[in-house]
Protein backbone atom coordinates (compact mmCIF):
# COMPACT_ATOMS: atom_id res chain seq x y z
CA UNK A 1 0.00 0.00 0.00
CA UNK A 2 0.89 3.39 -0.74
CA UNK A 3 2.44 5.57 2.32
CA UNK A 4 2.01 9.69 2.29
CA UNK A 5 3.95 11.41 4.58
CA UNK A 6 2.50 14.65 5.80
CA UNK A 7 0.64 16.77 8.05
CA UNK A 8 -3.65 17.40 7.69
CA UNK A 9 -2.31 21.42 7.88
CA UNK A 10 -0.50 21.22 5.15
CA UNK A 11 -2.34 22.29 1.54
CA UNK A 12 0.45 20.62 -0.52
CA UNK A 13 -0.52 17.27 1.13
CA UNK A 14 -3.76 17.86 0.98
CA UNK A 15 -4.30 18.25 -2.57
CA UNK A 16 -2.39 15.11 -2.51
CA UNK A 17 -4.33 13.19 -0.42
CA UNK A 18 -8.07 15.06 -2.63
CA UNK A 19 -6.50 13.05 -5.54
CA UNK A 20 -5.67 9.62 -4.12
CA UNK A 21 -9.36 9.69 -2.64
CA UNK A 22 -10.44 10.57 -6.38
CA UNK A 23 -8.46 7.75 -7.83
CA UNK A 24 -9.73 5.28 -5.13
CA UNK A 25 -5.91 4.78 -4.97
CA UNK A 26 -5.67 2.72 -1.55
CA UNK A 27 -3.18 4.40 1.25
CA UNK A 28 -1.95 5.52 4.32
CA UNK A 29 -0.73 8.47 5.99
CA UNK A 30 2.01 8.60 8.37
CA UNK A 31 1.58 12.11 10.40
CA UNK A 32 4.96 13.98 9.97
CA UNK A 33 4.64 17.66 10.14
CA UNK A 34 7.54 20.48 9.57
CA UNK A 35 5.89 22.22 13.14
CA UNK A 36 7.58 19.54 15.41
CA UNK A 37 10.86 19.39 13.09
CA UNK A 38 10.12 15.46 12.28
CA UNK A 39 11.38 16.05 8.23
CA UNK A 40 14.65 16.92 9.66
CA UNK A 41 15.42 13.75 11.92
CA UNK A 42 17.84 11.02 10.96
CA UNK A 43 14.74 8.49 10.58
CA UNK A 44 12.78 10.88 8.38
CA UNK A 45 15.93 11.23 5.96
CA UNK A 46 16.42 8.06 5.83
CA UNK A 47 13.15 8.25 3.83
CA UNK A 48 13.55 11.41 2.03
CA UNK A 49 16.96 12.58 1.73
CA UNK A 50 15.25 15.55 1.33
CA UNK A 51 13.23 16.05 3.91
CA UNK A 52 10.24 17.48 2.36
CA UNK A 53 6.68 16.56 3.05
CA UNK A 54 4.90 15.41 1.15
CA UNK A 55 6.53 12.59 0.81
CA UNK A 56 5.13 9.49 -0.97
CA UNK A 57 6.85 5.83 -0.85
CA UNK A 58 5.39 3.16 -3.12
CA UNK A 59 5.48 -0.30 -2.12
CA UNK A 60 8.21 -1.35 -3.71
CA UNK A 61 10.64 1.58 -2.07
CA UNK A 62 10.56 3.91 -4.21
CA UNK A 63 10.18 7.54 -2.69
CA UNK A 64 8.85 10.77 -4.77
CA UNK A 65 8.48 13.91 -2.82
CA UNK A 66 6.96 17.70 -4.25
CA UNK A 67 3.63 18.00 -4.66
CA UNK A 68 3.36 18.79 -8.08
CA UNK A 69 5.40 16.08 -9.19
CA UNK A 70 2.95 13.52 -6.78
CA UNK A 71 -0.25 15.27 -8.73
CA UNK A 72 1.27 14.57 -12.56
CA UNK A 73 2.68 10.88 -11.23
CA UNK A 74 0.08 9.67 -10.07
CA UNK A 75 -2.71 11.36 -13.11
CA UNK A 76 -0.88 11.25 -15.72
CA UNK A 77 -2.58 9.07 -16.95
CA UNK A 78 -6.39 9.40 -15.79
CA UNK A 79 -8.90 11.10 -17.73
CA UNK A 80 -9.38 13.21 -14.53
CA UNK A 81 -6.69 15.48 -15.34
CA UNK A 82 -5.00 15.11 -18.61
CA UNK A 83 -6.35 13.58 -22.11
CA UNK A 84 -3.70 12.53 -24.93
CA UNK A 85 -3.32 15.65 -26.58
CA UNK A 86 -0.17 17.52 -25.43
CA UNK A 87 -1.69 20.92 -25.70
CA UNK A 88 -3.70 19.61 -22.31
CA UNK A 89 -0.93 18.12 -21.29
CA UNK A 90 0.88 21.47 -20.97
CA UNK A 91 -1.59 23.33 -19.44
CA UNK A 92 -2.41 20.72 -16.76
CA UNK A 93 1.06 20.45 -16.02
CA UNK A 94 1.46 23.98 -15.75
CA UNK A 95 -1.46 24.11 -13.34
CA UNK A 96 0.55 21.55 -11.11
CA UNK A 97 2.88 24.21 -10.18
CA UNK A 98 0.12 26.58 -9.16
CA UNK A 99 -1.36 25.71 -5.64
CA UNK A 100 -4.94 27.60 -6.75
CA UNK A 101 -4.37 26.00 -9.86
CA UNK A 102 -3.31 22.60 -8.99
CA UNK A 103 -6.40 22.26 -6.07
CA UNK A 104 -9.27 23.57 -9.07
CA UNK A 105 -7.98 21.57 -11.40
CA UNK A 106 -8.11 18.39 -9.51
CA UNK A 107 -11.37 18.88 -7.82
CA UNK A 108 -13.58 19.50 -11.22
Amino acid sequence: MLTLYGDLDSGNVYKVRLLLAQLGIAHRRVDTTQNRGEPATLEFRAINPMGKIPTIVFDDGRMLSESGAILYLLARDTALCFRPTPGIRRTCCAGCSSSSTATSRISR
